[in-house]
């Protein structure tokens, strides 16, 4: 389709208009159609863990080793962070309708597998392919809710979304209870029928994800403004039937040149060149939320049985109490991102939890192993008292970076920080924080604590120094689109040219029709203008005019804009061609005289605002 996507510089008024809508059956389509995938990555995350006493067992019908197991989660967390780096980048490119519906088959296909896996080597497989899907979901999810979600509730939404994980993890560890229960099911098919849940959950999903449009932000801006301008006509009306008249959008139309494809270098250079501050607070809210999660999850299941006499079969129970505070994080205090504002609730979230998860280290450490602080009981509750905030914090941080990273590379910048944090927790967590809990010292387990909790207090301090308000805010006014800064330059150059060019009144239009004309009869004579390379002097043995009459220079530019002109029968943008001939090297308002005289001589037509074709001369 994108052979056919024509593109120019255009003015819309879509992003104000998908902000001012009421909330509506529309916008819970989209978050149960897109928001529903983070409940399957909480399930696949946890689920391995707690099956994974039946996976080792030789009568599972699959022999895996423990060894087995610890390389299936690095081998997950492996797949998710390259399917986040390889997706992201497509969801930009491609859309992000077309990628999000191919990321949910990956992961339908590859759990699928899972439940079938004969031999370790095919599970393993699985497992990656499975990661790599649900890696490719977060890209492209984040990016297509925030830009289909008002701005008003961007944020309390974004964060009950993203805080969803923990109802799948919930689950993982309540099923796993049943599961597992061999009066019900045999120890070689319990296994497989707890992934064959999260294929099922996921062809629900794809059915309701059929209805969601391709996001009108990402068209408008590759060309396909029509499309964008129809879908979001359809969803006003819907709207409106059930909400009644809607209020005039606030913000103010944008201007864009649209652009087919955005090359990875100029994405690099936004992130890391243009948004440095940005691109910092990103790494440490990420790396900050990575930390704290593995100090405390990557242990919880050891520790609750090591430390506090919690038998193997019963820390799904205790785990789903934990998740549960961490869903009840961002449900109860999403609301506050967007009234008390992004900054205070994002800093007071991670530096809050840090404190919290210091005290939660300090008295189990202080019992010490033979006359424990805590019961089973009250150690789940501190943590899920903790993890309260941390949740809602954690949640924010792909909130931020999905916000604070203009439209053309969000979905690679939400890619590539969580495939940081995602590395550093699947590589630190199982070598640093499993092996303190096995360390039978609750001190080491302490230490890990710690070491999660100052981290996650750096990224508390980050927010405070580097955090952007967003609250309320549409996303074009936080993060200027990379083609709304490219119609801006187009326009100031032209600007700069109309200052200083030459006016063409009628008697010299007049003159240029001449010359045209007798240009066209040399030409069938078989005598071709000669034409010079680059440089700003020109010379016409064929024809000349009087210096008075006209700037001695005009005719070869003008030629060479006609040229580069043809080249590029769909159009050409002001600013492309003046890159193509070299205008910037002529002096000032000498290229745009040149196209103005090139548009008078009928060689070159306006299409439309700083777009430019080839024309036929009038009455040739």
């Amino acid at each position: 389709m994108s052979e056919s996507v024509q593109t120019g510089t255009i003015e819309t008024r879509i992003p104000g208009r998908l902000d001012r809508l009421s909330w509506s059956k529309f916008h819970w389509r989209v978050v149960f159609g897109l928001g529903a995938v983070w409940i399957l990555d909480g399930l696949e995350v946890t689920i391995i863990g707690f099956l994974a006493p039946t996976l080792v067992d030789p009568n599972s019908g699959i022999a895996l080793t423990e060894s087995d197991i610890s390389l299936a989660a690095a081998i997950y967390v492996a797949g998710a962070c390259t399917g986040a780096l390889f997706f992201g980048q497509l969801t930009d490119r491609f859309g992000r309708k077309r990628l999000f519906l191919v990321t949910l088959m990956l992961y339908l296909v590859a759990t699928v597998a899972t439940a079938f896996a004969f031999a370790p080597w095919f599970f393993l497989a699985a497992r990656f392919f499975t990661g790599a899907g649900i890696g490719g979901e977060y890209a492209a999810i984040n990016s297509a809710i925030d830009e289909l979600i008002p701005a008003r509730a961007r944020g309390r939404v974004d964060l009950i979304i993203n805080g969803s994980f923990w109802l799948g993890a919930a689950a993982g560890g309540l099923l796993s209870l049943l599961f597992l229960k061999q009066s019900i099911f045999a120890i070689d098919v319990g296994w497989r029928v707890s992934f064959a849940m999260g294929a099922m959950l996921g062809i629900g999903i794809l059915f309701v994800r059929r209805h969601v449009p391709e996001s009108p932000r990402w068209l408008f801006i590759h060309g396909r403004e029509e499309e964008a301008e129809r879908i979001v006509d359809e969803i006003e009306s819907e709207v409106k039937g059930e909400a009644g008249d809607l209020p005039e959008p606030e913000a103010d139309p944008i201007t864009v040149r649209q652009r087919k494809v955005i090359p990875f270098r100029e994405i690099a250079r936004t992130a890391f060149k243009l948004h440095p501050k940005r691109s910092t607070l990103g790494l440490s809210l990420f790396v900050g939320q990575a930390f704290l999660y593995n100090a405390v999850t990557f242990s919880l299941g050891l520790t609750l049985s090591t430390y506090l006499g919690v038998g193997a079969n019963k820390v799904g129970l205790f785990y789903a109490v934990f998740a549960a505070g961490n869903f009840l994080g961002p449900l109860l205090l999403g609301r506050l991102f967007d009234t008390v504002g992004r900054k205070p609730m994002i800093a007071g979230t991670y530096l809050l939890s840090a404190v919290l998860l210091l005290v939660v280290a300090f008295l189990f450490n202080n019992g010490g192993a033979a006359d424990p602080a805590f019961s089973d009981w009250g150690f789940t509750l501190a943590l899920a008292a903790t993890f309260f905030f941390a949740s809602a914090g954690a949640s924010s941080a792909y909130l931020t970076v999905s916000e604070i990273f203009p439209m053309e590379v969000r979905a690679l910048a939400i890619a590539f920080f969580y495939a940081i944090g995602t590395a550093i927790g699947g590589i630190s967590g199982p070598l640093v924080f499993e092996r303190l809990a096995q360390s039978a010292d609750p001190g080491q387990v302490a230490i890990g604590y710690v070491i999660g909790a100052v981290v996650m207090a750096i990224g508390g301090i980050a927010e405070l120094f580097l955090g952007v308000r967003a609250e309320g805010k549409n996303l074009e006014e936080i993060a200027t689109p990379l083609t709304v800064q490219d119609a801006e330059d187009e326009e100031r150059d032209e600007a700069e040219g109309a200052s200083t060019a030459p006016a063409l009144d009628e008697e010299s239009r007049a003159a240029a029709a001449e010359r045209w004309r007798r240009r066209q009869q040399r030409e069938r004579a078989g005598m071709r203008r000669y034409r010079l390379g680059p440089g700003s002097a020109s010379f016409s043995p064929f024809f000349s005019q009087p210096a008075e009459d006209r700037p001695e220079w005009i005719d070869t530019e003008v030629d060479r804009i006609s040229e580069a002109v043809a080249r590029h029968g769909d159009g050409i943008s002001a600013r492309e061609l003046s890159e193509q001939v070299g205008g910037r090297r002529w002096g000032p308002g000498r290229f745009h005289a040149a196209l103005r005289e090139a548009i008078a001589e009928g060689t070159v037509r306006r299409l439309g605002r700083g777009r430019y074709a080839p024309a036929r001369f009038p009455g040739s």
